[in-house]
C-alpha cells in the first residue's frame, strides 16, 4: 500500500531570471516602492499551505518482474525502470475524486499570490473567511467522492487484477480506502518568534532581515506571475483574430475574452500597487475590451484588426517589462510557491 501526503507545490513555470536581469540584480537596490509593496503583502496577507492526502496508484514493478520485463527485450535490468497502475485512473469514480483535487487547488492558487517557499501562498487576510468556507466545501466533496470510489474499490480492484494478471499483488491494496483522500489547509507563521527577542536579539533581527527578503521576492514573483499571464492572454487573442486559417479568419472561442476579464477581475483584487508600468498595462489592455463583446469580435473584421493591433503593442510592451525588470535572487528553500 502507498499513501502519500503531498503538498500543493506548482512551480513558477515561465518565471525565469532573464540574462540582463542577471547582470544588474546584484547593483539593482529594492525601491521603495517595491519595499512599500512589501511592507503591505506582509501585513494584509496571510500565509497559507495546501495539502493532500491521497493513495499512489503507482507501483514500481518487482525485481523478478523487472527482470522478465528485461528479458523480452534483452535489456539489463538495473537499467530498466518499470511500473504499473494499481488502479485505473480513468475510472469515472476515481477520475471523480481527482477533478475534486484540481479544483481545489486550481482556486488556492487562483485567489492568492506566490511566495517562495515551498506549498506556501499569500492570501489577503480580507479573505481568509470566506477562503476557508471555499477549501470545507472543497474537503466535503473530496470525502464525498473518496465514499463513492470505496463503494466501488472491489469492483476496480478485481478489474485491475484481471488487467495486470501475473503484475498483480494483493499486498499493493488497502483493506479500506478510509482516510486515504483528505486535503488539509493550514496557515503557518512566517513572522520569527517574538521570544527570540529576548534569547538572541541578534538572531532575531537576522530573521527578520530574512523575513524581509522573502516578502520581497514575493512582490517579484507576484509581478512577474501577473506580467506573463497577461502576455500569454493578449498573445493567445490577438493570435486568434489574425490571419486566415483555410481562407477564412481564426476560430477563437469566448473564454478567449473571458479569461481575460477573469485575469483583470483577479489583477484588481490582488494588486499589490508596486509597478506603475504593469498597472497601465493592464489598464490599458481592459480598455481595449471593455464593451466588446466575442460575437461582435467574429462579426467585424475591422474591430478585429484593432483590437488585435493594440494587443500585439500591449504584449510587446510586457515583453520589454519581464526583460528590462531588475531580477534579484530570490532566497529558495526546497522549491517556490506556485504562479499567480
Amino acid at each position: 500500500m502507498t499513501t502519500a501526503t503531498t503538498t500543493d507545490t506548482s512551480t513558477n513555470s515561465g518565471q525565469q531570471v532573464s540574462p540582463r536581469g542577471r547582470q544588474r540584480e546584484a547593483q539593482q537596490p529594492v525601491t521603495q516602492q517595491e519595499r512599500s509593496a512589501a511592507n503591505r503583502l506582509r501585513t494584509t496577507m496571510a500565509a497559507v499551505r495546501l495539502a493532500f492526502t491521497w493513495l499512489g496508484v503507482r507501483k514500481t514493478l518487482a525485481p523478478e518482474q523487472r527482470t522478465t520485463a528485461a528479458r523480452a527485450f534483452h535489456a539489463d535490468r538495473e537499467l530498466l525502470s518499470a511500473s504499473k497502475l494499481i488502479l485505473d485512473t480513468k475510472n469515472p469514480a476515481y477520475r471523480a475524486v481527482a477533478a475534486v483535487r484540481s479544483e481545489a487547488s486550481t482556486y488556492w492558487r487562483t485567489v492568492t499570490l506566490p511566495f517562495p517557499e515551498a506549498g506556501i501562498r499569500l492570501l489577503p487576510q480580507s479573505s481568509l473567511s470566506a477562503f476557508a468556507s471555499t477549501m470545507q466545501t472543497y474537503r466535503e466533496r473530496l470525502q464525498g467522492a473518496a465514499r463513492e470510489l470505496a463503494a466501488q474499490y472491489d469492483t476496480i480492484k478485481s478489474e485491475a487484477q484481471r488487467r495486470l494478471g501475473t503484475l498483480f499483488n494483493a499486498s499493493d491494496y488497502p483493506s479500506t480506502l478510509d482516510g486515504l483522500f483528505d486535503l488539509e489547509v493550514s496557515y503557518p507563521t512566517i513572522e520569527p518568534p517574538q521570544y527570540l527577542v529576548a534569547l538572541n536579539p541578534e538572531v532575531f533581527r537576522q530573521e527578520q532581515a530574512r523575513v524581509r527578503e522573502r516578502f520581497e521576492s514575493a512582490v517579484e514573483l507576484a509581478e512577474q506571475a501577473f506580467a506573463t499571464e497577461l502576455q500569454r492572454l493578449t498573445a493567445h487573442l490577438a493570435e486568434r483574430l489574425t490571419g486566415l486559417h483555410d481562407g477564412q479568419p481564426k476560430v477563437f472561442r469566448d473564454s478567449a475574452v473571458e479569461n481575460l476579464r477573469e485575469f483583470f477581475e483577479r489583477f484588481r483584487r490582488l494588486n499589490i500597487r508596486s509597478s506603475p508600468e504593469l498597472d497601465a498595462l493592464v489598464e490599458q489592455a481592459q480598455q481595449t475590451i471593455t464593451g466588446i463583446e466575442p460575437q461582435t469580435l467574429r462579426d467585424s473584421n475591422r474591430l478585429r484588426q484593432m483590437v488585435a493591433r493594440d494587443f500585439e503593442q500591449i504584449q510587446a510592451a510586457v515583453g520589454d517589462l519581464l526583460v528590462d525588470r531588475p531580477r534579484r535572487n530570490i532566497l529558495r528553500r526546497g522549491g517556490v510557491g506556485g504562479a499567480a
